[in-house]
């Protein structure tokens, strides 16, 4: 399989997640084809006791807050195409697909090559090889769906890379269509948290991180364009804690209280450019 660096490596850490919650907490999620895949990855990897329950739950949760917006969005637009940004080994195709739309999946190449020896394409099923800040999967995209509104899904991307990084994605996809994008990002506080506890936790604090957002419209405010804030919540607002350790339900209702970690929703518009 391909090698891979220090930031694509923590492709890991949400499968990780996925597999802990499937076992454990199935009704916050279950993932039958990542339990499929324990077996396949390094014995390392799986060792769950190396991290607290904390960042396993929050991996899981970001998973299944993205399958609502998924739902949510087929159910607007049963014609439309979902498009992963840094898609890692995501396995949200087999959680949310509603046997009709189209999936595109955009990672370096050698994240790609890793994960189509692990998840190969079904018919419906695009991977695309490249970088999700440059218009090559857009134009890829476009050409094999001109019409079909998109729903863009960033899952734990945004966080290793700057905000004038995030700022041109979402000038570029203006006045491409109808598009909406799902992301989890967090505030400064949270950032804080994440260089100071987490990234650590997760056996990666050799991993640099960067973007947050204070305020979804003031992030919009400066992109410049025509994008709408859709939604900005707090990230465990509709995860069942049920069962859960009781340090695990603290930190998730004061990540809520501070919002130090949550999911936000826009709408980009414009004009569709002509060819």
């Amino acid at each position: 399989m391909a090698e891979l660096g220090v930031v694509e490596d923590t492709l890991f850490v949400p499968m990780v997640g996925r597999i802990y919650a499937s076992e454990h907490f199935p009704g916050l999620l279950y993932d039958e084809k990542a339990l499929a895949l324990k077996g396949k990855l390094p014995s390392e990897i799986v060792e769950q006791d190396r991290q607290g329950q904390y960042p396993l739950i929050a991996s899981a949760s970001r998973s299944a807050n993205m399958d609502r917006y998924i739902r949510d969005f087929l159910s607007r637009n049963p014609d439309g195409a979902v498009v992963q940004l840094g898609c890692g080994l995501e396995t949200t195709f087999f959680r949310g697909d509603n046997g009709t739309n189209r999936w595109f999946s955009v990672d370096l190449p050698n994240v790609i090559a890793y994960r189509r020896a692990l998840l190969p394409e079904s018919d419906r099923e695009t991977y695309i090889a490249g970088s999700a800040f440059e218009d090559g999967w857009l134009s890829q995209v476009r050409a094999e769906m001109p019409d079909a509104p998109l729903l863009l899904i960033a899952s734990g991307l945004f966080y290793y890379f700057t905000e004038e990084d995030v700022l041109g994605l979402v000038r570029m996809l203006q006045g491409n269509g109808k598009i909406e994008m799902v992301f989890d990002t967090v505030n400064k506080q949270g950032m804080a948290m994440m260089h100071k506890k987490h990234m650590k936790d997760v056996g990666h604090a050799d991993a640099d991180i960067y973007f947050y957002v204070e305020r979804a419209e003031d992030l919009v405010k400066k992109s410049g364009g025509a994008v709408e804030v859709l939604a900005e919540e707090p990230f465990y607002r509709f995860i069942p804690r049920k069962g859960l350790q009781m340090t695990t339900r603290i930190s998730m209702n004061i990540s809520d209280r501070l919002g130090m970690v949550k999911m936000v929703h826009l709408r980009i518009g414009g004009k569709i450019r002509q060819a």
